[in-house]
Parts: C-alpha cells; structure tokens; sequence
C-alpha cells in the first residue's frame, strides 16, 4: 500500500470535503465493497417514491385495462419487485441483501402514476438502493406499456417523463436477540 501522503495534492484521496472517508475507496483511490462483515444484524427498511408523467387518456387506457400489451400495473409491479432482487447485480459494490418483503403501491392520477416501493430486510447494509431500483424500474416497466398511446406523429414523447425519484423513509431497527 503506498501512503496517503504520496498523492499528488499531498491529501488522502480518501478524505471528503467534511473530512471524514470514503468507504467505496481503497488507500489509492481504488473502488472497493465496503465491508460490513462486523456489523451486527438489525431489520432495515426503506421507502422509494417516483412519479411517471402521462397523458389523460393515456391514463384512463390504464385504469380500463385498455392498453394492448396487457395490465400495466401488474406487469410493472413484478418489474419492481424483480429489479428489487437483482440490485447488487446491477449497481457496483452494492451487497447482494437477503429481500425478506417488497410491497408496491401505484397511485393513478388524472396525469401521473405515482409508484412507491418499500422494501425490508435483515442484515448488516441498508436497502435504498432496492426500493430505489424497484422505483425506476417499475416506472420504466410502465413507460414501456404505453409508449405507442404516448408517442405523438413524430413518434416522440413530449408529454411523458419521469420525475421526483426518491428515498422517503429509511428505519434501521436493532434486534432483539
């Protein structure tokens, strides 16, 4: 390992503008897993919400089951269940957690669908980043059902997007053994 000292600026490319670590890096700046083998177990849970854009009557396809490729939100919430499981393959350093529950709610609006993902486990890290990817992916799954109903003549989609991607409530409970 060379010394901290030896980087060019003299500083540990560790250290943050606050001065504490990073803990995706090694001594030389390379990317590495935290570990968290040390961590006593505790019940995790994190919440994720995100908002998909939609035309009224795109919208109203969804809530009569009237889209072609099939029922939107069912299709959408095994997306976000299953992009819950598969995270730590898709995010780097992200630890592969064992999922205990993933509950998914659609709220429909007159022109949103509004997703939240919360996810629950136990072990030593977190699991923001699995409702996060639920979130996304399931919004994805969803924009993928309706693309024909929201493309407009140019075969673009002016009127739909994906906004306010985020983490709601993070709980971190010690067990009692």
């Amino acid at each position: 390992m060379s010394d901290p000292d030896d980087a060019p600026t003299g500083e540990d490319p560790r250290a943050t503008d606050t001065g504490e670590e990073l803990t995706h890096t090694d001594e030389e700046g390379n990317v590495q897993m935290v570990d968290v083998g040390s961590k006593p177990d505790s019940d995790r849970r994190a919440v994720a919400r995100g908002t998909i854009h939609l035309q009224p009557s795109t919208l109203d396809a969804v809530r009569a089951d009237d889209i072609g490729k099939g029922d939107v939100l069912a299709t959408a919430r095994v997306g976000a269940v299953q992009a819950v499981k598969h995270t730590w393959e898709t995010i780097p350093m992200c630890h592969q957690i064992p999922i205990t529950n993933v509950d998914t709610d659609f709220r429909v609006e007159t022109d949103r669908i509004v997703l939240t993902v919360a996810v629950e486990t136990t072990g030593k890290t977190g699991c923001e980043m699995e409702a996060l990817e639920g979130v996304t992916t399931g919004l994805n799954v969803v924009w993928d059902m309706v693309k024909a109903a929201e493309k407009n003549e140019a075969g673009q989609y002016p009127d739909t997007h994906i906004t306010d991607v985020h983490v709601v409530q993070k709980e971190k409970r010690e067990r009692d053994e």
